[in-house]
């Protein structure tokens, strides 16, 4: 590949030259400015003129589209939603303020917020005969093998938002899904404790609504602190969308197939499941039972600086941000009200956290790879203290990043060029072979 030269033509800057040195044969690929972030040299015609595709394993320098929702500089440690950064979301807004950011491009006005956060109230009750679904699930069943089921189930019982190509329809779909899927996670962590289903209360807000559905009962209707109302806002906020990650990805894969937007979701939430993306805070707490206490810091960040170890430290750095996680200075200071709240500063496991976050911020050697805690370091520490199981864990991040897959399979729908995801492939099996038969071999 040579060096880039001057062109013109709307976010074209550039142009790059690929030579192919076993044919000679030369051609001129544009390069595409971004409003942010790097340039990207469109490839499409790489095989159509040379006969030859990338090979990119994870797909890590591969654009897979083109998007106006979701910026993350990961060098600079931002994250921005539309243009907003995160940090000052969190602050300033609520969850479904942030849900219609990212599905309409702009901050609500307050009569724009009302009729949204009216309809998403309106949509919150599941098909009565869903409830008879879950019986279906053992009681020990993963929550996570539930929300896939179910939230994939939905499409059986919503007939009237399955059509992609009406954007009434997809309209519906979206807020039903934004609505509904906290009801059913509520209804997964009920069914597994073998508590009676909670219904959704109109008149409490989203995240309110939510914990009251997980943790009330029918026989004590309790009010839900609003400092843990507010940790729990914020989480959504925090993990509503994040640009291309693998279950992002999975519900555009799925989408660009045409399938319901109730099974692209439902294929979201699967692929979130695996313990590499979504299961990073239960892997933190995980971690620190293995340390086990405050003294045995030292040996584990040893190990941890080992690269022989297997052992790694989890919830410091970030695959994609190499610097702080703008997330995570947010979700500490929730920690922070939530645990003078409840009062559980004492808890051994809780204490062991912040000692450890302590000691590793104090160690050189993380501080020069610039290894800080993560969101998935407090969160676990944070949804703990709140009183959730590990298990739901994940569920809760499948529950905030809904919209964020909403939005992004709603952008892929009404993209004029998008087209059925088409990976391909570096063969490296048998070349062509005869059959043998079978008494011959």
């Amino acid at each position: 590949m040579n060096d880039m030269s001057e062109t013109a033509g709307g976010a074209t800057t550039h142009t790059l030259t690929v030579t192919d040195n076993a044919t000679g044969q030369r051609l001129e690929l544009p390069v595409r400015q971004g409003t942010e972030g790097p340039r990207v040299a469109d490839i499409r015609r790489l095989y159509s003129d040379l006969g030859i595709f990338t090979y990119d394993p994870g797909f890590t320098a591969t654009g897979s589209c083109e998007s106006k929702i979701t910026f993350i500089d990961g060098d600079e440690g931002v994250l921005l939603h539309r243009g907003y950064a995160i940090e000052e979301l969190a602050e300033h807004s609520d969850f479904l303020e942030v849900c219609f950011l990212l599905l309409y491009g702009h901050l609500p006005d307050k009569a724009e917020k009302e009729d949204f956060e009216q309809t998403i109230s309106m949509h919150t009750m599941v098909h009565e005969q869903m409830r008879t679904f879950f019986s279906g699930f053992r009681r020990d069943a993963h929550p996570m093998a539930i929300m896939v089921g179910v939230v994939g189930a939905m499409s059986a019982f919503y007939h009237d938002s399955t059509d992609i190509d009406d954007p009434y329809q997809r309209m519906v779909a979206s807020h039903r899904l934004i609505a509904k899927i906290p009801t059913i996670a509520a209804m997964a962590y009920k069914y597994s404790i073998g508590q009676p289903f909670m219904y959704p209360r109109n008149e409490l807000r989203y995240a309110e609504n939510f914990l009251h559905m997980t943790f009330n009962v029918p026989c004590e209707d309790k009010p839900v602190s609003p400092v843990l109302a507010r940790a729990m806002d914020r989480i959504f906020i925090l993990h509503a969308d994040h640009e291309q990650n693998a279950s992002t990805s999975t519900v555009r894969l799925a989408g660009s197939s045409g399938a319901n937007p109730f099974a692209c979701i439902a294929a979201g939430i699967a692929s979130l499941w695996g313990p590499a993306h979504g299961g990073a805070n239960e892997a933190v707490l995980n971690m620190l039972r293995e340390i086990g206490s405050k003294d045995r810091i030292p040996e584990f960040l040893k190990r941890a600086r080992d690269r022989d170890d297997p052992f790694r430290l989890m919830g410091f750095g970030h695959r994609v941000y190499k610097n702080y996680d703008p997330r995570a200075a947010v979700l500490k200071k929730s920690t922070d009200s939530v645990l003078d709240e409840l009062g559980v500063r004492n808890e051994p496991l809780l204490e062991l956290a912040l000692e450890l976050e302590r000691i590793a911020g104090e160690d050189e050697y993380f501080q020069q790879r610039k290894l800080f805690p993560n969101v998935d370091f407090y969160s676990g520490i944070l949804l703990q203290a709140m009183g959730f199981p590990t298990s739901m864990f994940t569920v809760l991040f499948a529950l905030a990043r809904t919209v964020g897959w909403i939005a992004q399979w709603k952008e892929m729908i009404e993209d004029p060029v998008q087209k059925i995801g088409r990976p391909r492939q570096l063969y490296t099996g048998e070349a062509r072979r005869p059959f043998v038969p079978l008494d011959e071999r």
